[in-house]
């Protein structure tokens, strides 16, 4: 099969079609035929070994994607043919991923669905859909009628949250730190965009005086105090992301960056946080045009990966860039 296998630490022009070996079945897994994928952040910094310490070469990169089941071993729910989706889980660091033709995951990181909507679409949805959705329920277990403030609104995750906020029947505030991306915001459901200088805490708090009931934090440590500002006593801040890569805070001290009354959550889950129900509920979201997916740009075939990454490292439009095998 063809598939960008690395052997080390490459330059986005060196992420080449090679030949390998179509991966075997064996119990407890099954294979995918790969028909899309999103290319995301974690796998650029995994071509220049930066990665996690789950990672080692040699490695097929590709931490989520969708495709048709080709192959089970006996005793498998999953019957060949149906549509699937899948992500993390150690996909594309601890094991090979989605850079192929064909990969083999994990059963228990696969979530079937049924939807006529073309692979392009749901091959951005698995890995951003997955972060916005535990982060909005298992981070921030947000309720219909509540605020919620996103903190680094314009990436993938970000506008994927506002956009289930949204059809959750939620009021959403979302930050970017460019003034003419607000309406990008307003597009995927948001109804207070805010442009980010460092400082919201008092913008938020003009539009929501008691502060709000939940806040998504995607920015970053340094970010994190002023985000906990805007949420008012007995509220939600949920640190889920860090766009800026600055994890840690410095001289961390708890009642100088946590608020009397705030709660702090953090989120870094996997497919078993995107229940098939759920991920079905999104589809259908889409289909019938209540839910906008975040999309920059589609690509077609493996040989359109260095393009792909060069692309997502500029950071020219916002949302996923795509790659469908035709």
């Amino acid at each position: 099969m063809n598939a960008i296998r690395l052997t080390g630490p490459v330059t986005p022009d060196r992420l080449t079609v090679t030949d390998v070996p179509v991966p075997d079945v064996r119990p407890g897994w099954v294979r995918i035929r790969i028909k899309a994928f999103g290319v995301n952040e974690s796998e650029v910094t995994s071509t220049k070994g930066q990665s996690s310490p789950d990672f080692s070469f040699p490695r097929i990169l590709g931490i989520e994607g969708v495709g048709i089941i080709d192959a089970v071993p006996d005793g498998n729910d999953l019957k060949p043919g149906q549509k699937v989706a899948t992500m993390m889980g150690g996909m594309g660091r601890a094991f090979d991923g989605s850079y192929a033709e064909y990969t083999l995951v994990p059963e228990g990181q696969v979530i079937p669905f049924d939807t006529d909507l073309p692979w392009e679409t749901v091959g951005a949805l698995p890995e951003m859909f997955q972060t916005a959705y535990g982060s909005l329920t298992t981070g921030l277990h947000l309720q219909p009628g509540q605020s919620l403030l996103i903190r680094g609104g314009t990436s993938t995750v970000g506008l994927s949250a506002a956009a289930l906020a949204k059809d959750l029947g939620a009021t959403v505030l979302s930050t970017t730190r460019r003034a003419e991306r607000a309406q990008v915001l307003r597009d995927h459901g948001v109804d207070h965009p805010i442009v980010d200088d460092g400082k919201i805490a008092d913008r938020v708090r003009e539009l929501h005086p008691g502060g709000v009931d939940a806040a998504l934090e995607l920015v970053g440590g340094p970010a994190l105090p002023d985000t906990l500002r805007a949420v008012r006593p007995g509220g939600t801040g949920c640190f889920t992301g860090s766009l800026a890569d600055q994890w840690i805070i410095p001289d961390f001290n708890a009642f100088a960056v946590i608020p009397i009354g705030v709660r702090l959550t953090v989120y870094g889950g996997g497919a078993k946080d995107l229940p098939p129900a759920a991920f079905d509920h999104q589809l259908r979201s889409i289909a019938e045009g209540r839910l906008k997916p975040a999309i920059a740009k589609v690509y077609h075939g493996l040989g359109q990966i260095p393009q792909a990454h060069t692309d997502l490292a500029t950071g020219g439009t916002p949302g996923k860039h795509v790659v469908v095998l035709d």
